[in-house]
């Protein structure tokens, strides 16, 4: 049983996601977590999920009825006449460590006007199931820590996964609905791993769009795309260099066994990395994410986009 329901209609015990956020007891543990359940519905509003409220649940009924959408946007003015900029537009924004979101979209509907996120997160070991996040530039931001996706959907143009946190894509479908760069890590130089998408299936919105797997936000970006299915309308050179020829060399992008049109090698950019037997064998969950992963991880789960 749910320790609280959200539900618009006012049948459960709260209107809205933030308001059961409030409600969470700040003595839960891995133990006691506490399960959020939201009824369908469409819910306009900002959360914001403090760094406090860990070992929770939040769980959706189907991410196609259950939607968490607001419009903030980069360029927009704020109350001091300044533009708000980036980091403070997502429609939903995880602090908290310990966190679980199932069966649910977090949209940014604020349309083609620059950056615009749907969800940011700073907190570590979070993880997502059968969610849908959908925008178009800088549709989520992976901030810091470790984060995990099961069979989600996210939608954008351009850098619409990006930041320096280390996350692992698990049979997710990866959606582009306009030209741009589906990632733009910034992974720090120390981190082992950037972002990994591993049995994924990459989409184009309608024929004629065109994206690259990646830029690098900073230095030492890394990303791999793995066994994952490229649909045509990825760039034939794959990646970007965001203009700083400098970062080519410290830059960690590797493509492994993916399938498509979109995945033909030879037109790659020259300084695509090429990893060994043993890097390959350590891009399963449990090594990517250092020793972390939830309980879903191991469900068996058809891959999308393939028979």
């Amino acid at each position: 049983m749910p320790d609280a329901v959200v539900a618009a209609d006012g049948s459960g015990s709260f209107k809205t996601v933030q308001e059961a956020i409030f409600q969470v007891p700040q003595t839960t543990t891995a133990t006691s977590p506490w399960t959020i359940l939201v009824k369908p519905g469409i819910y306009k509003e900002r959360v914001h999920i403090q760094r406090e409220k860990r070992f929770v649940r939040l769980v959706g009924t189907d991410p196609a009825s259950t939607v968490v959408t607001y419009d903030l946007f980069a360029s927009m003015k704020g109350p001091d006449g300044l533009e708000i900029g980036t980091f403070r537009t997502p429609t939903v924004w995880m602090d908290a460590d310990d966190f679980t979101v199932e069966n649910l979209t977090f949209d940014n509907s604020a349309g083609p006007v620059g950056q615009a996120l749907a969800l940011r997160v700073d907190g570590d070991r979070v993880s997502f199931r059968n969610c849908r996040f959908t925008g178009h530039q800088d549709t989520i931001l992976l901030n810091r820590g470790r984060q995990y996706f099961r069979d989600c959907e996210i939608r954008g143009t351009v850098d619409f996964i990006f930041g320096g946190a280390t996350a692992f894509f698990d049979r997710c479908t990866i959606r582009c609905v306009g030209d741009g760069y589906i990632t733009a890590a910034s992974t720090p130089q120390e981190a082992a791993h950037g972002f990994v998408f591993a049995d994924c299936a990459i989409q184009m919105d309608r024929p004629g769009i065109r994206s690259y797997l990646g830029r690098p936000w900073r230095p030492y970006a890394s990303t791999v795309f793995l066994r994952t299915s490229m649909a045509e309308g990825i760039r034939p050179e794959g990646w970007h260099n965001w203009n700083k020829p400098e970062r080519e060399t410290t830059t960690r992008y590797a493509e492994v066994d993916n399938t498509g049109p979109g995945a033909e090698l030879s037109k790659r950019v020259s300084w695509l990395r090429k990893p060994t037997a043993g890097d390959v064998a350590d891009l399963v969950p449990v090594k990517v994410l250092q020793g972390w992963l939830p309980a879903h991880a191991e469900s068996p789960v058809k891959p999308p986009g393939r028979d």
